[in-house]
């Protein structure tokens, strides 16, 4: 099928009336972050059942598709959650329903599976191989490109047709359309600078004062970074940062001695604002430190995770369902911490959360099956709450 390039606002206008009365809609975008903090919106690949569009954002105010997003029409994407952040940005709005490939195969036996895997094992179609470092903001877009643009988006909604069958197959579908709406209703926009510092290489490392300077200056980078639209990196270099997390200078001279950072980062009101989060960190109030999961769990906790986590993998591969699906350590680690979380309700209680307390109390045990896989047993005699597929 021919691809729509469209360009011009009646064009747009046009592409708009004919989504408006469709049932489902596919998209697919592309765009470069790599010299900003925000993503540049380069392309809007979009396919309906009687068509493939190719949007120039580039040129055109996409402000228009709210309409369709906002509509009653159900949204197919795969591995959707940058997409919306670029559609959402664009247009001011995300979708009121969405269908993620992605999310909705990892309920049928694929674990975080890719577009052209995916697109060749279930529908036994291969993708054209792009190149991923191409320059989508060239104009005029090459034939390759164009090609490979609009085949991200072309069998969409066949792969919404096949794995809606499997999981009805499976009386998943409640399931995945409950994840897609969680998917939708994840924050996006820029991270909250108190926990940018967790995205540090060796932050787990860190300890005492140690930590909250991590978190300051971290944080400090974050929201300059968010002002001038860089990547943080370009303000302040991770290396710089751990640097002087683990050894904080004091005044403007020991800035300068600081490994990777630059010269002029160490002078005038950069200096200061440096040293200032510094003090910030320094003096920071144990309360306010925040903790990623990992973190914060308990020392006697962590075996009993790693447990847990190994029997997750195991009921993984037992039903078929991509294990970051059924929980995650962070997962595992509030439930066992009495704080809540994924594991406390919906299908993932039955399936998970009531066994891993039921092993975390003594309940149960994990034992070899003689075949090399672990198998769940009852050790009271309590009867043994076992995981079992939950009719939606």
């Amino acid at each position: 099928m021919q691809a729509r390039w469209v360009d011009t606002a009646e064009a747009l206008d046009e592409l708009v009336t004919e989504l408006t009365g469709v049932e489902r809609w596919a998209v697919d975008t592309e765009f470069h972050r790599e010299r900003t903090y925000f993503a540049r919106l380069a392309l809007v690949q979009i396919a309906w059942e009687d068509g493939i569009a190719l949007v120039d954002p580039l040129r055109l105010d996409l402000q228009p598709l709210a309409a369709v997003l906002e509509g009653p029409a159900l949204m197919v994407a795969h591995a959707a959650d940058q997409d919306l952040e670029v559609i959402e940005r664009a247009c001011g709005t995300v979708p009121e329903r969405l269908f993620d490939t992605q999310v909705a195969a990892g309920f049928v036996g694929f674990s975080t599976p890719s577009l052209a895997s995916l697109a060749e094992r279930l529908l036994g179609v291969r993708l054209p191989k792009g190149d991923r470092l191409t320059d989508w903001n060239r104009r005029p877009l090459s034939a390759g490109q164009l090609s490979y643009a609009a085949a991200d988006v072309a069998h969409l909604l066949d792969l919404h047709d096949r794995l809606t069958e499997r999981l009805d197959e499976r009386a998943r579908l409640a399931w995945a359309d409950e994840e897609c709406a969680k998917v939708l209703a994840r924050p996006r926009g820029p991270q909250d600078p108190d926990t940018a510092w967790w995205r540090l290489k060796d932050s787990r490392s860190l300890r005492g004062a140690s930590r909250g300077v991590a978190q300051e200056l971290a944080a400090w980078r974050e929201r300059r970074a968010v002002d001038l639209d860089v990547p943080p990196r370009f303000v302040l270099a991770d290396l710089a940062l751990l640097g002087i997390a683990h050894k904080p200078p004091r005044t403007v001279a020991d800035l300068a001695e600081v490994r990777g950072l630059d010269a002029k980062q160490a002078r005038g009101s950069l200096g200061e604002a440096v040293l200032a989060a510094i003090t910030r960190g320094h003096d920071l109030d144990p309360s306010k430190l925040r903790l990623s999961q990992g973190d914060d769990t308990d020392r006697e906790l962590r075996a009993a995770i790693a447990l847990a986590a190994a029997w997750v993998a195991q009921l993984s591969r037992d039903e078929g369902i991509d294990a970051a699906l059924l929980a995650t350590r962070a997962d595992l680690a509030l439930l066992l911490n009495a704080k809540g979380g994924r594991l406390v309700e919906g299908w993932r209680r039955a399936m998970v959360g009531v066994a891993v307390l039921s092993l975390a109390e003594g309940d149960a045990a994990l034992a070899f099956d003689g075949r090399g896989g672990l198998v769940l047993e009852a050790r009271s005699h309590r009867p043994l709450p076992m995981p079992a597929p939950v009719q939606p």
